[in-house]
């Protein structure tokens, strides 16, 4: 049989996920039919944005999580987004935040290891010339996505 695995991770990285509609309706005893007219109801708010895997990193081979609290140089100071939003273009970034205080953006990066971490960062200071960066390595997740982790 064709492995696929990787492309399946891919999409579902990106939203390719639909919710369980029989397997909630069973759990909130209410038949499908409500279910499915509530979650399109949602979605058509904008309440629900994508639906996500949760994945098990280390068994897809990005186990090294990095917080990493950047900031910016003088002249990217007055737009962050800007960076912001070039730094989720990396495809190994799960997230990008505009944030206040000490430092003006925290990205969560995930990588194979630390040494794929060590030359992406180093490759990012070129690029981006940010004034500082700090970072912080996870070691365990146990809640992800709203989901308890095992």
């Amino acid at each position: 049989m064709k492995d696929i695995r990787q492309k399946l991770i891919d999409l579902f990285k990106h939203g390719y996920c639909t919710p369980q509609i029989a397997r909630l309706a069973k759990k909130l005893k209410q038949p499908s039919t409500t279910l499915h007219y509530n979650i399109k109801q949602l979605e058509k708010q904008g309440a629900i944005r994508s639906y996500k895997a949760v994945f098990d990193y280390k068994k897809i081979g990005e186990g090294h999580c990095t917080f990493i609290f950047i900031n910016l140089s003088d002249g990217d100071y007055g737009d962050p987004e800007k960076v912001a939003a070039e730094l989720a273009k990396d495809p190994r970034v799960e997230s990008v935040d505009v944030v206040t205080g000490e430092h003006e953006l925290i990205v969560k990066l995930r990588t194979k290891d630390i040494d794929e971490y060590y030359e992406t960062i180093k490759a990012w200071v070129q690029k981006y010339k940010f004034r500082q960066t700090n970072s912080i390595s996870s070691l365990k997740q146990v809640k992800a996505e709203f989901v308890e982790m095992e």
